[in-house]
């Protein structure tokens, strides 16, 4: 926790590198100070085909954000615009850009440390 997964075309993979869009969304997580850094997981799903935005095959960005409850909606509506006016510095051309944040319930959540 967090985990932010990023869905996009693969086309903007060619304006920026995989590791500069996995860097630049951990950074912004890092400077939010709501998570320990190395608690902080991103991953980049890129899809070629099988795809659509508004019917058609364009570039987009989207990014899945899941963290533990307890931020407030400020806190994360802060988180949502800075990750999405990263990627909008990164990615000017790119029609869609968007995240949503979703809360881990505590009770719910385990990993194998917590076992």
């Amino acid at each position: 926790m967090p985990h932010f997964v990023i869905d996009c075309s693969s086309d903007i993979l060619k304006l920026q590198s995989p590791t500069e869009v996995l860097e630049s969304i951990h950074t912004v997580a890092v400077a939010s100070n709501l998570f320990d850094e190395a608690d902080i997981k991103v991953r980049l799903n890129p899809f070629k085909k099988h795809y659509l935005v508004g019917g058609k095959h364009e570039p987009f960005i989207h990014v899945f954000a899941n963290i533990m409850e307890g931020r407030t909606k400020e806190q994360k509506a802060n988180l949502s615009k800075e990750i999405t006016r990263k990627l909008y510095q990164l990615f000017p051309e790119v029609p869609f850009i968007a995240i949503n944040i979703r809360d881990f319930e505590k009770e719910t959540y385990c990993n194998k440390s917590m076992i």
